[in-house]
């Protein structure tokens, strides 16, 4: 069956992340992340962290009311309804479609995704301020993004407050270093296992800390080595700058979809999973 092959899938993918071993060179850089944030005014760290997480929150809203993320939620309605005619809403998509006909539309916006965020990457390696000043917050939209149309692709409305929480927790998680991204899912089951209303969030709010800022570290490494390399022209254009600049956004872009698409098939089989209990009268 379709859904034990892909729950194999789901958890030979889980399987790398749940028997991952940090290297001493991970757990020095742990320990210097921690014990300089240590030092740090508590009321400072949470004023931050509280900053980042609007920001978050406000361009979640921002995409919800964006003309081309209401053009792509129709497209995903319009590839629906050309499966199945008993698609009407966004919601029907998770009770009409089958887990494999989901993820076949799901894989469409991954390589979308993957393709902008290479093509977005490669144009921040030529190396001009501009692009690099702007790198970073529209690499974290182009991949909020991207997990809001998984999730619309798998039925969950992201309007619902409930769902851009969890979409922001998800997104939260796969931008992680992949030595913590075992404790972060666990804590998106405890999301799912707790959830009281469909629609209304009643969990802990707080997406970003101490643990997130492996994500900027990195994307400063980037644009350091990008400004290193933009004077090795060739035939006129800093191939080594744009090489690292898109790779770096493709290879972001890749483990957040894939992290997004795993969790939303998985949710998926666990509704499945409830459908046949009802259906069981167990």
């Amino acid at each position: 069956m379709s859904q034990e092959r892909v729950a194999h899938d789901v958890k030979k993918w889980l399987d790398q992340y749940k028997t991952y071993e940090p290297n001493d060179f991970e757990m020095m850089y742990d320990d210097w992340i921690t014990q300089n944030f240590e030092q740090i005014d508590p009321g400072m760290k949470e004023k931050f962290f509280s900053k980042l997480d609007d920001w978050f929150f406000h361009t979640h809203a921002f995409l919800q009311g964006s003309s081309f993320q209401n053009d792509a939620r129709e497209r995903i309605l319009t590839v629906g309804r050309a499966i199945s005619s008993d698609i009407n809403k966004i919601e029907d998509m998770k009770h009409e479609l089958t887990i494999d006909q989901l993820t076949y539309i799901a894989e469409q916006h991954k390589a979308r995704g993957r393709l902008y965020s290479f093509t977005q990457g490669g144009l921040t390696g030529t190396g001009g301020w501009l692009l690099l000043g702007i790198d970073f917050p529209l690499m974290m939209i182009m991949n909020i993004r991207s997990v809001q149309l998984i999730g619309l692709t798998f039925g969950h409305e992201m309007n619902h407050p409930y769902e851009m929480m969890i979409s922001l927790k998800v997104f939260h998680a796969a931008t992680l270093p992949k030595r913590m991204q075992a404790r972060a899912w666990r804590e998106l089951m405890d999301e799912l296992d707790n959830q009281e209303h469909p629609f209304i969030y009643e969990g802990n709010d707080q997406l970003t800390n101490e643990r997130w800022l492996d994500q900027p570290i990195k994307q400063g490494l980037k644009s350091l080595f990008i400004l290193m390399f933009r004077k090795k022209i060739f035939q006129g254009l800093p191939f080594i700058s744009i090489a690292i600049g898109a790779y770096s956004n493709y290879h972001l872009t890749k483990r957040v979809t894939d992290f997004a698409l795993r969790f939303y098939q998985y949710r998926h089989l666990q509704l499945e999973r409830s459908r046949s209990d009802v259906g069981s009268g167990t």
